[in-house]
C-alpha cells in the first residue's frame, strides 16, 4: 500500500470491527488497497445503514453469488457484529424467493457448516479449560 490515508485508516478499523480481524493481502495487495480504501473506508463508511445492516446486504450478495468461501466470512462477520444465527438463517431462507431455491439451499448448508465448525471449535475451547 502507498502512504497511509485518513480513508485507509476509517477502511481498516471498518473492516477490523466486521470481521474480528486485520485485513489480508493474500496474492494481490492491489485489490486489497482497493478493497479497503474504497469499500470499507468510503462505502461502510456512509451513514445511511449500520454496519449489521451493510452485512446483511453483503451477506445476501455474497449468498447469491454462490461463493462458499466468501459466504463463510459474511456468515463469520454476521455473527460477529452480533447477528443471531437464527438471523442469518432468515435471510438465507427468504433469499430462496428471490435467487432461487439452489441459492437458498447452498447458503443453508455453509450456514449449517460454519455453525457446526463454530460449536466444534468453542467445545474444544471448553475441553481445553478442564
Amino acid at each position: 500500500m502507498n502512504e497511509p490515508s485518513a480513508r485507509r485508516d476509517r477502511g481498516e478499523a471498518i473492516f477490523k470491527e466486521v470481521f474480528g480481524r486485520e485485513p489480508r493481502a493474500g496474492n494481490y495487495p492491489d485489490f486489497l488497497e482497493i478493497t479497503t480504501e474504497h469499500l470499507f473506508g468510503e462505502i461502510w463508511a456512509r451513514p445511511h445503514l449500520s454496519l449489521k445492516e451493510r452485512e446483511l446486504v453483503a451477506l445476501t450478495a455474497v449468498a447469491l453469488a454462490r461463493t462458499d468461501w466468501e459466504l463463510r466470512g459474511h456468515i463469520g462477520a454476521s455473527l460477529n457484529l452480533g447477528m443471531s444465527r437464527e438471523k442469518i438463517i432468515e435471510v438465507l431462507i427468504q433469499l430462496a424467493y428471490y435467487g432461487g431455491w439452489p441459492v437458498a439451499n447452498n447458503g443453508l448448508r455453509v450456514a449449517q457448516e460454519v455453525f457446526a465448525e463454530l460449536d466444534n471449535a468453542a467445545g474444544k475451547d471448553a475441553d481445553d479449560d478442564e
